[in-house]
């Protein structure tokens, strides 16, 4: 039975990663087409994490491939060793409240609906919390930081259903998201970008439940003020002018929605997450997700020190973008803006490696030096320490020579699952 489930997990494995990139390719055309349109609708999630090539799909091969140096039978593989301990080598799902498609490159979470204190009903989802015994339960990411992200939070509290009731904090769902990259030579910051939603002033993910011991929950919304009917899309192709650019599918029938992967690194290791929200409406309009304002009341800069609700997260500006996905170093928003795949962003701590997790990204943009690009020293960045240590060298600068440090950006993207 065990030589059986560890063929099957191989097998499995292989076809999801041959199957994915080529359903990569067959689409990859059209989608950059749609995209690169001045003035183009671009709403919806846009490509997914399994791209057709080394440097748009991280998906790790099997150890037991012959090309990989290691002629042993898959069955002689146990189970990964962070099934005995998740700081150990992967992979390791850790938003365990989803479905992971790894074909589609998708999470279906569940769909949860509340209510404004005014009527407006409203759909969101649970991603993380600073309960740490309800975190477990729920299969959500533990944050202890977001206690500290008193000023942040709107409030609300649970009905006589468990339902919350919010007390505020809207999102309008209906703008088309459209982004215009800068000059060939410098594609970022965008020509133009338009977020393909806003929240309100007072909009932010988390919400602070007053009547259950004032705990925060991230709870993105995924759409507001619609009836259940209306967006119900179970196979796909939703209205993005009443749900979130991330969604992939919603089904109000099973209280579901599923939503784009994207791919990022953290400390060596890759991983996927969900982007929901940003403080900022051009980088929001980059990223596919929510202008939050209520986001911009959370301090940047402070990452590690007591009261902090932040981790950082490292963007790279014009890291290695030639030839595209062909190209295994390729990394930043040059990058990802020619080609509309991700940027291959750094994060700092996330669950299960390290204690200062925070859903709450402070973006910190770094820039290769004219010197280091002439040198040919730009190459894929996956550790903060090694980007911390280059910028100390002088390799690495804020943008356009600046001084590096955070942008008081925040971008709310929680990890889902790490691949090692």
């Amino acid at each position: 039975m065990r030589m059986f489930r560890s063929r099957l997990h191989y097998a499995i494995s292989v076809v999801t990663a041959i199957v994915t990139t080529v359903a990569a390719v067959a689409f990859l055309s059209l989608t950059v087409l749609a995209q690169s349109s001045p003035g183009a609708d671009q709403s919806g999630p846009g490509l997914g994490p399994f791209g057709p090539g080394p440097g748009c799909n991280f998906f790790p091969a099997t150890a037991s491939l012959a090309a990989t140096g290691s002629t042993v039978d898959p069955s002689y593989f146990g189970p990964p060793t962070s099934d005995a301990n998740p700081s150990l080598v992967g992979p390791y799902q850790l938003v365990k409240a989803g479905t992971i498609d790894f074909q589609k490159g998708t999470i279906t979470l569940p769909l949860y609906k509340g209510t404004m204190r005014t009527g407006e009903p409203l759909w969101y989802v649970l991603t993380d919390t600073d309960d740490q015994a309800n975190a477990t339960a729920l299969g959500l990411n533990f944050s202890s930081k977001l206690s500290f992200s008193a000023v942040a939070p709107r409030t609300g509290n649970f009905d006589s259903k468990g339902n919350i009731v919010f007390n505020s904090g809207r999102v309008d769902f209906s703008p088309q998201r459209k982004v215009q990259p800068g000059p060939s030579a410098r594609p970022f910051p965008p020509a133009s970008a338009q977020p393909g939603s806003f929240g309100d002033t007072a909009y932010s993910p988390l919400v602070r439940i007053r009547n259950s011991s004032g705990h925060i929950y991230n709870a993105p919304m995924i759409a507001y003020n619609v009836s259940a009917s209306q967006i119900n899309f179970p196979n796909g192709n939703p209205d993005y002018s009443l749900v979130h650019d991330e969604v992939v599918a919603i089904d109000t029938a099973k209280m579901t929605v599923t939503l784009n992967l994207i791919d990022g690194f953290s400390f060596g290791r890759p991983l996927v997450y969900i982007s929901m929200e940003t403080n900022d409406p051009i980088v929001s309009a980059i990223e596919g997700n929510t202008y939050a304002p209520g986001l911009k009341r959370v301090n940047t800069g402070e990452d590690d020190s007591f009261g902090s609700a932040i981790e950082r997260l490292f963007i790279a500006t014009n890291g290695p973008q030639q030839h595209g996905c062909a190209n295994p170093q390729r990394q930043g928003l040059f990058a990802a803006l020619t080609d509309n795949h991700r940027p291959n962003n750094t994060f700092g701590g996330i669950p299960t490696l390290g204690l200062d997790y925070s859903p709450l990204w402070d973006v910190q943009i770094y820039e290769w030096t004219p010197d280091a690009v002439s040198k040919g020293y730009r190459s894929q960045l996956r550790e903060e320490f090694e980007i911390l240590t280059l910028v100390k060298d002088g390799i690495l600068t804020g943008p356009n020579g600046g001084e590096f440090g955070s942008q008081g950006l925040i971008i709310n993207c929680p990890p889902v699952y790490r691949f090692v």
